[in-house]
């Protein structure tokens, strides 16, 4: 029910206080939870109050989150929480990186958001450094804010290149949430050139070669020609579910042989994450259109990309607003991207991720030895890792544990038996063993109860 401004303004007062207090007594500290999980019931989604751990598993007062730094997460009543979830992957540098805060700082003193008249010069140094840094031909570069836009928009690039619209995409994949929503566009010069609203998807099993050669096969005999295939380098949603070493190498071949464009959905592998800059580096193969984001904002603001080569780019130029956004490549995101990828290279996060993710396994490896009930596998690459359990319920346990013990994990989206791990790639050797005592004593109590 709307209010009378007077209202308002005392809400909003109120909540920038709380915002910019240096101290919260006790009391207020409790008094805004219990009005945080009121707020989510009445105004947000009452869902997340049976579904969030930090509610359900918290005690008496549910965990806000309030700070952190590096790999350590603090909520509003000062309990501290490893963090080896790494926000679904968005602090692959680590929870605010000075380096990263400092870049988005002094640009917003300077200016916040553009005019859209002007050039934005940020935009288009961030787009020359992507291409300095992504493999084959990749130079072109357009800046959104989450994944799932940056897939749709690399979907709708490959509709434009190739006058195709039926896609490849594999069982168990993850690539956004989003309906389409070209096909609710009112004006014409922006969707005729994708019409048929929603693309035709064929599925085929992750990482058989032979079952996306076939569907190329068939799809290429009844004049339904594919126009791209979408692919994650590793599942991430899946659970880290890495495929067989000749995959991407022949899906590199069979698009090329059949005109359908090789989309790499580096969302969730780049940046680092599997141990190399990007995950098609483990194959030393070059997409048609890769796809990025999640950590591509260091983990301080929202940013994604889609970059292609310059010739499948060229369908761009005659109307360069047939794909348009207000709020991507904003000079705050855009200093965000040049910094995280700086601090990427500098401290050479990919090799962090590879060094650690061996260690992980290694030692995850050992503990299914010693509780195999509970511990089914461990598989992944670098810190992209996936612990998968007998069922659900073992995870869920699982999972809990490890909150109330201080470690944030959570479950992937496509196998509820599978809980990721995915910290900050600088995360310190000693938090990761601590992180691992913690997991064995929470295996040793489900253990108990099995």
């Amino acid at each position: 029910m709307r209010k009378s401004n007077t209202e308002v303004l005392q809400h909003t007062s109120r909540y920038l206080s709380l915002l910019s207090a240096n101290s919260l007594s006790l009391e207020e500290k409790h008094a805004f939870i219990t009005e945080t999980v009121e707020n989510y019931a009445e105004y947000y989604n009452r869902g997340f109050i049976s579904y969030r751990k930090s509610v359900t598993e918290a005690g008496q007062f549910a965990a806000l989150e309030w700070s952190g730094q590096g790999s350590v997460l603090k909520d509003l009543l000062g309990r501290e929480y490893i963090d080896c979830l790494g926000g679904y992957g968005i602090f692959s540098a680590g929870i605010n990186h000075p380096k990263i805060v400092q870049a988005v700082t002094t640009q917003l003193s300077r200016m916040a958001l553009n005019s859209q008249e002007l050039l934005e010069p940020w935009r288009g140094a961030l787009a020359k450094v992507i291409a300095d840094v992504t493999p084959g031909d990749l130079q072109n570069s357009f800046f959104i804010n989450n994944g799932t836009d940056a897939i749709e928009g690399a979907v709708k690039l490959a509709r434009l290149y190739t006058k195709r619209h039926t896609f490849i995409s594999t069982i168990g994949g993850f690539h956004g949430k989003s309906l389409g929503l070209l096909s609710l566009m009112g004006k014409a010069s922006f969707r005729e050139p994708f019409q048929e609203g929603l693309q035709d998807v064929r599925f085929i099993p992750y990482g058989d070669a032979d079952a996306l050669e076939a569907e190329l096969v068939r799809s290429d005999a009844v004049g339904n020609r594919i126009a791209g295939v979408v692919l994650e380098p590793v599942q991430g949603e899946a659970g880290g579910v890495v495929p067989p070493d000749d995959f991407w190498p022949r899906a590199r071949a069979l698009c090329t042989k059949y005109g359908a464009l090789l989309i790499a959905d580096e969302i969730q592998t780049g940046m680092g994450r599997t141990g190399r800059m990007w995950g098609v580096d483990h194959w030393d193969v070059a997409p048609d259109i890769m796809c990025m984001g999640k950590s591509l904002g260091g983990g301080v603001m929202p940013l994604s990309a889609f970059v292609s080569t310059a010739k499948i780019w060229e369908v761009m130029i005659p109307n360069p607003i047939i794909h348009s956004t207000t709020f991507g490549g904003n000079p705050l995101a855009c200093a965000a991207g040049l910094a995280a990828i700086q601090v990427t290279l500098e401290e050479d996060l990919p090799a962090q991720a590879a060094r650690k993710g061996e260690y992980l396994l290694r030692e995850l490896a050992g503990l299914h030895a010693k509780y195999p009930a509970v511990l089914k596998e461990a598989h992944g690459k670098g810190l992209l890792i996936g612990m998968e359990f007998p069922v659900q319920e073992i995870g869920w346990k699982v999972a809990s544990g490890l909150f109330k013990r201080g470690v944030l994990v959570a479950g992937t989206y496509s196998r509820a038996q599978v809980i990721r791990i995915e910290p900050a790639l600088g995360i310190s050797m000693a938090l990761l063993g601590e992180m691992l005592s913690r997991l064995e004593s929470t295996f040793q109590e489900v253990a108990t109860q099995l």
